[in-house]
């Protein structure tokens, strides 16, 4: 990585940036908006897959559906009466067990199914992660979400979604950012730009990298600035709903550049909302997917 230089070139995203680049036509009826496939959750923390999946639906997704440990799947079919819940094995780590994602499985079918795929939200052990999504990614052809602990296997060889050919979003804060590519978590913050450009360029995936601002990093060297959200996004959840809302575009048919485009100033704008009306700090992850059709509302006037 080097300097400031590595943000020349970025734009900078703004409602009218956005509306000079528009959804996809939403269609009508909930299947022309897609499918989406959140995979995650664990014994110790199952509200991240709701976020997740909520904020998908919020975004204009069409159909949702959910796998989870079956310990937390009927209170989260209860959370989400809109989705499909599919409960499965935990391990005994409380997460989903590796053995679900084998070729042929209830899990495999359901994820080879959707538009696009959400991946590592609440999910807990690493080595039982990477060995699931080893066993689910590489026979998709359909558009992946990876998200917090869904980033190991990219971690662990950056080729992990070269398969994809460009069709993969990674959601890192900066923390992650840092452990993926290997580097001091100072010097990422420091110019987290030129860290989400050689994320990008390793992965050949679409980055949306978030901190006090969120850096968008295509493949190809393109990049955006958004500016949008403040410190109060800087909590709890926060990157589950990001995450979702990335899916949920995907699903909804848009390129993954676009999707982690429009999805981090949704995200972004729904925290400004939320300051505006509970205060700087202090709203709630769960409070942002509420929020996001009215900044589509706006956004799209």
């Amino acid at each position: 990585m080097s300097g400031r230089g590595a943000a020349a070139g970025a734009v900078t995203v703004t409602s009218a940036v956005l509306r000079d680049w528009p959804l996809p036509p939403p269609g009508v009826g909930k299947e022309s908006r897609g499918r989406t496939c959140v995979v995650g959750g664990s014994d110790r923390t199952p509200g991240a897959v709701l976020l997740a999946a909520e904020a998908a639906l919020r975004c204009g997704a069409g159909k949702l559906q959910v796998a989870t440990t079956t310990s937390t799947a009927p209170a989260l079919g209860v959370a989400l009466p809109e989705a499909l819940v599919l409960g499965l094995p935990a391990n005994a780590e409380g997460g989903i067990d590796p053995s679900c994602g084998a070729d042929g499985s209830e899990l495999a079918e359901l994820v080879q199914g959707a538009h696009a795929v959400c991946l590592g939200v609440g999910t807990v052990g690493e080595a039982a992660v990477v060995e699931l999504l080893e066993a689910l990614v590489p026979p998709l052809r359909r558009t992946v979400v990876l998200d917090a602990l869904g980033l190991a296997p990219v971690t662990r060889d950056a080729r992990f979604l070269h398969h994809l050919d460009g069709r993969a979003v990674l959601t890192p804060n900066l923390a992650e950012l840092a452990i993926v590519l290997g580097s001091d978590e100072e010097e990422v913050g420091g110019d987290t730009a030129a860290a989400a450009r050689e994320l990008a360029r390793r992965s050949r995936c679409v980055v949306a990298a978030g901190g006090g601002e969120s850096w968008i990093a295509a493949p190809d060297g393109r990049l955006w600035l958004d500016v949008s959200g403040g410190a109060g996004l800087g909590v709890s959840g926060s990157g589950d709903v990001l995450a979702g809302i990335v899916t949920g575009l995907c699903a909804r048919g848009a390129d993954p550049v676009q999707a982690a485009v429009w999805a981090c100033h949704l995200h972004g704008r729904a925290g400004d909302r939320l300051a505006s009306s509970v205060g700087r700090l202090g709203f709630l992850a769960r409070e942002l997917p509420a929020e996001v059709p009215r900044v589509l509302a706006e956004v799209e006037v």
